[in-house]
């Protein structure tokens, strides 16, 4: 076996060890969005049939301000993933972001794994490429290559220092990536989505990306999935996973951080599981939420799984909406949302 045939074995193997762990419950950090609360509007003075929960996103009208994070791909299991989660974000009028392509740009027969395309004619479809990468080789060019593979609509540059530090075969120079990003912004085609992976941008590292150029920042903040504890698993050194399990900043905290950037878009993520996470995120300052985690399992089982999650949960924020006198996604920015005192 050439070295070149063992390295893509042992990455198929890593992109399917990172679905497997994913699944698990002991993989999720919680979150803080239980220690928000709305304000119930006893008398909205609405007619729920009059709530109206679309959004625009990249040029494109959704049903709901909804965005299946980037997830996965690479391998055949990823390949029906995609797929399951594409044919639904169709069906259901949100938008779909794929999993990291490096890989497929280094070896062109992964890359139907990532193309989802044709089950996804008219949402919006995000590409995905790590920012490290950009010191690894990857330049525009192959920036452009990822987004040209899949027809993407924009192209998700993701920030993982603390998944990296730890992950076995993780990429740590991160240096001097800002005028990398910065002619990324100027040279590529469509828009660059900066977002995290977990651990939640700051307002200062957001303010740093949009002075170079970029538009959408993704808070992917912390409260979900811990990548710190499935690369501690995959290394066999549980205790670093839980040394930093709880590391980065919160996703509420991190949303209020972004949305003050004068000019940037943002999409709120980090252990949204539901459409009131969902509503209290948009509340926050969020125009799209993103999650991943909820529709994961149905999409490993069928598109029908995930269109009924996604259905679920756009109910779930219309009830919100509703009990809080709310007719659209931007009117959520007035209902009134607080902090629950904590207990002492």
């Amino acid at each position: 076996m050439t070295a070149s045939k063992e390295q893509e074995l042992l990455e198929r193997d890593r992109k399917a060890e990172h679905i497997r762990l994913a699944l698990q419950r002991r993989m999720q950090v919680d979150s803080t969005w239980s220690e928000y609360a709305f304000e119930h509007v006893a008398l909205p003075e609405l007619d729920a049939a009059q709530i109206d929960t679309s959004v625009t996103f990249l040029g494109k009208q959704l049903r709901a301000p909804l965005l299946i994070s980037c997830m996965t791909g690479g391998t055949d299991e990823a390949a029906r993933i995609n797929q399951n989660l594409a044919i639904a974000a169709e069906r259901c009028g949100v938008a779909f972001g794929v999993g990291s392509q490096r890989k497929a740009l280094e070896d062109s027969e992964q890359a139907r794994t990532f193309e989802v395309r044709e089950a996804l004619p008219t949402m919006p479809l995000i590409g995905n490429l790590g920012a490290v990468q950009l010191n690894y080789g990857c330049g525009v060019e192959a920036c452009e290559a990822a987004v040209e593979m899949i027809g993407a609509d924009a192209l998700a540059l993701h920030l993982n220092p603390l998944q990296e530090a730890i992950q076995p075969e993780g990429q740590s120079d991160f240096s001097d990536l800002l005028p990398k990003i910065k002619e990324v912004c100027e040279r590529l085609s469509v828009p660059v989505i900066v977002k995290e992976v977990g651990c939640g941008l700051s307002g200062e590292v957001g303010q740093k990306l949009a002075d170079v150029g970029v538009k959408i920042l993704d808070s992917a903040g912390l409260g979900g999935t811990s990548w710190a504890r499935i690369e501690a698993s995959r290394a066999g050194d549980l205790d670093t996973g839980e040394l930093f399990a709880d590391w980065g900043i919160h996703t509420p905290e991190s949303i209020l951080q972004l949305s003050a950037i004068p000019g940037v878009s943002v999409i709120g993520s980090g252990g949204v599981r539901n459409g009131l996470d969902c509503a209290k995120a948009l509340a926050l300052g969020a125009d799209l939420v993103g999650a991943a985690y909820p529709f994961l399992a149905a999409a490993v089982e069928s598109p029908e799984k995930v269109a009924d999650r996604i259905d679920r949960t756009v109910e779930e924020l219309r009830i919100c909406m509703f009990c809080t006198g709310t007719r659209t996604i931007r009117g959520l920015r007035e209902a009134t949302l607080r902090r629950k005192a904590l207990e002492t």
